[in-house]
Order: C-alpha cells, then sequence, then structure tokens
C-alpha cells in the first residue's frame, strides 16, 4: 500500500543575510566603465527623460558666472503659484524650442563631419564597365562575375557554377568574355581565380618572361625563401633570380583590398599626460559632457504645498535621480584623475625614454596607491585612452606581467618583444638568427625565456622564421 502524499502550505520565516547593490551604487559602476564619447550620449538621454536637470553655461575666458539677483529672490516672496506657472510655461515654451533647435543643431553637426561612405569595388568595377560596348548577355554575366568577387578581388566561384545559377541568360562562352572584360579593369590583377592569375595579370605582355615562369611554376620555393633550388631548377644566375622576385614583390596580390572597408574608428582621449616644468599633469579630457545641476523652479516645485502629491512625488523622484547622476559623473572623474595619475607615476621612464623603459604594473598595485578595490582600477581603464607625448594608447597598455631576472628586475613581455625585434633587425641576414639563439641572448641579457616563448612572440610579431629571413 503507497504511503500518504500530503501538501501544505504554510508560513515560514527566516533570517538571512543578502549582498544587494543600491541603484546609485550600480549607476555609479556603469558609468565610471563608460567612454567620454558614450557619457556624453548618457548625459543627453538623460536630459531628454529628466526636466529638472540644467546645463550650467561655462562663463568666458576671464569672466565670472553670473549670480542671481538677490532683489529678484525678494521680488515675489508669498506667489510660489504665479512664478512657477510663469517658468513652466518658459519650461514647456522657449525651452524646449531651444532643446529642439540645440537637437537639430548636433544632427546637422554631426551629418557634416560624418566621413562619406568609401567607394566598394563592385561599385568602382560596375562604373567603369558601363563604358563598355557589350552584348545585354556578356552584360548580365559581367555583373554576376563583378558582384561574386571577394573582398581581395578573386572570383570565388568557377564560370561553370555562374553560368548554371543564370539560368539560360547567358552561356559558358559568354561568361568566360565577361570575365576577360573584367580582369582588364582597374585596378590591375581584379578578377583572377588565384594568386597566380592575380599576378600574372599585372605583368603587361612580353615584360619579364623570367617573373612570369617564376610565377607559374615556383611561388612555393619563393615563399619558403629556396633561392639555391630555383636557380638548379631554372639554370639563372641567383642575380637574375633575385631581380625577378624584387620585381614580383611590387605587385599586388590583394587589388580588391584598395576598396572598401570599414573606416578607422574615432578614438578620444579620455585623459591627457603633459610634460610641464613640474613634470606630468594629468587632465581629464571630458569638455565635451554637459555641466550639469538641478533647477531650483523644480526643486521649490517638490517642496510647495500649490502642486499635488503626485506632481510633487514624481518631481522628488526625479530630482534624487539627478542627485545621483550628478555625484556618478563626479566620482567618475575623481576615479579616472587619481588612477591615471598613479599609472602616469609608474610609468614616468616610459614617457621620458619609451618602450624599453615600460615597468611591469599590476592593478593590484595602482589600486594599493589609490584606495580603490582592484576592479574599480579594471573598470576605470576599459575602453579608455590616454594621450601622451609618445602618442595615443589605451590605458590598459600600462598594465602588463613580465619575467624576473636573477638580480629580481623585472622585465614586461613588451621589453622582450621590442629587444627580439632589436636583434633581428641588426642580424647578419647571410646567417640570421634561430629562435634558440635569440632565447640565449635574451637569457644573457637578463630576461630569461624559452624558445617557444621567442617563437610565439615573433610569430605575434609577424616576424618571418630565420629560414625565410635568409639572404643569399
Amino acid at each position: 500500500m503507497a504511503p500518504d502524499i500530503r501538501l501544505d502550505t504554510g508560513l515560514q520565516t527566516r533570517l538571512e543575510q543578502r549582498l544587494k547593490l543600491a541603484p546609485q551604487i550600480i549607476q555609479s559602476i556603469e558609468i565610471l566603465q563608460l567612454p567620454t564619447l558614450a557619457l556624453e550620449e548618457l548625459v543627453h538621454q538623460e536630459m531628454i527623460d529628466n526636466p529638472v536637470l540644467e546645463i550650467r553655461q561655462q562663463p568666458p575666458a576671464g569672466e565670472e558666472a553670473p549670480q542671481p539677483s538677490e532683489e529678484a529672490e525678494e521680488e515675489d516672496e508669498n506667489p510660489v503659484r504665479r512664478e512657477i506657472g510663469e517658468d513652466w510655461k518658459e519650461f514647456f515654451g522657449e525651452r524646449t524650442r531651444r532643446q529642439g533647435q540645440e537637437a537639430s543643431d548636433r544632427k546637422q553637426e554631426a551629418m557634416a563631419n560624418t566621413a562619406a561612405r568609401p567607394i566598394t569595388l563592385q561599385e568602382y568595377l560596375l562604373g567603369q564597365f558601363r563604358l563598355l560596348e557589350t552584348k545585354p548577355a556578356v552584360r548580365a554575366a559581367a555583373t554576376d562575375v563583378i558582384y561574386n568577387l571577394d573582398a581581395v578581388g578573386y572570383l570565388q566561384y568557377p564560370l561553370e557554377d555562374l553560368t548554371a545559377a543564370a539560368q539560360g541568360r547567358y552561356t559558358l562562352e559568354e561568361a568566360a568574355e565577361a570575365l576577360k572584360r573584367v580582369q582588364g579593369l582597374d585596378p590591375p590583377g581584379v578578377g583572377g581565380r588565384d594568386l597566380k592569375e592575380c599576378l600574372l595579370m599585372q605583368i603587361p605582355e612580353g615584360e619579364n618572361d623570367l617573373a612570369r615562369e617564376l610565377i607559374a611554376d615556383y611561388l612555393e620555393d619563393i615563399e619558403r625563401n629556396r633561392l639555391p633550388r630555383i636557380v638548379q631548377k631554372t639554370g639563372r644566375s641567383l642575380q637574375e633570380i633575385k631581380s625577378a622576385i624584387e620585381y614580383i614583390s611590387r605587385l599586388n596580390p590583394h587589388p580588391g583590398s584598395l576598396f572598401g572597408g570599414e573606416p578607422a574608428p574615432k578614438i578620444v582621449p579620455d585623459v591627457a599626460a603633459e610634460y610641464t616644468d613640474k613634470g606630468y599633469e594629468v587632465r581629464l579630457e571630458d569638455d565635451r559632457v554637459p555641466n550639469l545641476f538641478i533647477s531650483r523652479l523644480y526643486e521649490k516645485l517638490a517642496a510647495s504645498s500649490q502642486a499635488s502629491e503626485a506632481t510633487r512625488k514624481y518631481l522628488r523622484d526625479k530630482i534624487r535621480q539627478a542627485r545621483w547622476l550628478i555625484d556618478a559623473i563626479e566620482q567618475r572623474r575623481t576615479t579616472l584623475f587619481r588612477i591615471t595619475r598613479a599609472i602616469v607615476d609608474f610609468q614616468g621612464e616610459f614617457f621620458d625614454y619609451g618602450l624599453s623603459h615600460l615597468k611591469a604594473l599590476r592593478m593590484q598595485e595602482v589600486a594599493e596607491k589609490v584606495g580603490v578595490h582592484v576592479s574599480t582600477v579594471s573598470r576605470a581603464i576599459a575602453d579608455k585612452y590616454i594621450q601622451t607625448p609618445r602618442g595615443i594608447f589605451p590605458m590598459k597598455y600600462f598594465f602588463t606581467g613580465g619575467v624576473q631576472n636573477g638580480a629580481g628586475e623585472l622585465h614586461t613581455w613588451r621589453n622582450i618583444q621590442q629587444e627580439m625585434k632589436d636583434l633581428i633587425d641588426k642580424e647578419d641576414k647571410s646567417n640570421p638568427l634561430s629562435d634558440d639563439q635569440i632565447a640565449r641572448i635574451l637569457s644573457s641579457r637578463g630576461s630569461p625565456v624559452a624558445r617557444r616563448t621567442v617563437t610565439k612572440y615573433r610569430k605575434a610579431l609577424h616576424l618571418a622564421s630565420s629560414r625565410r629571413r635568409k639572404a643569399y
């Protein structure tokens, strides 16, 4: 016999502790992480959503900000209703129109300063092809060929596949004629079906037959720097082979890469470090962020008995949100300034002498100096840039690990990479250094690294192996 199962409901009390972030702390964390441009957008959106926020206009240089008149304060002590009514009309009248005009001006400024979309390879080729006189079927085939070129200008699919997909609009012979026409357009080499065809199309007919032969038969040997093997197979001298390879190196293997692509992102520094007579000074680059304050009109209205309870509650909520926002922005400024000041103090030799003097630095060290948690440092430097006398760098650039030598000195990974590059730049190209030799040299200089680490860094720096760097 199955036991009876009872389902009961009841009330129980339980004591427990939970860690819960207040809304203002969450807002402070989010604002701390924002770059300057994103913070500017947030402030403009808050200005739209929160009517109690106002922008404090900065006075011209040498002038003091205007102070409210005492007479105006005492002129109408009792009739708050009339003052609020007049100011309310002004808020929804002239102020609304002014904000609308400012928004329109910002849109026009953004449109005027937005770079034009770069012309694509397909648009460039179609513009040229329209000037040619061809049969409609060849024109249709050429259009399909152009739209099936990849980002570097190579034809992605065989002509047979294009012809089959055309469903009788053109024949294979007409597609071949169209491809030939496209391959005659600018830039030279466009429309090639592989690297060999792309390079061969860039060599004028009857010019440099040896370069043509090397492209057709010895591209892999050239890529692997096996020049003695090419000399042996072609019967040409080493000097002739080197001259032909130099000629080939001037050809463009990716002709389509000259067009289209994404424009480089705009970088606006969040902070700047400038050298002065007193040393390096830190300056926040946040002039674009409006200086906010809470409207006195709405503070009066929120405390006035002339307004309804619902209106006062709404305004008190908006005023509280506005104070949180203003406090969070000010806290962001203070935290970012102090962290940047600590970074500049730690990395002063880098600003003076360059990459070779970049020190190994952990976020924990900056956090201890500033007196904040390490997560605060991580959030403060996220997606932010600093302008220095040596250029613009992401703030994370100055935090790096390293290796410790026998004397207890730390060598950063970037220092080691720079030492590697200097060694390779100055090596005897007829007898280049192997990765194992580079590792031994670096270790003898106080930067102990393994051979596999050298190989990893060499590849990261896009440096060829010793076999491919050898000069014959």
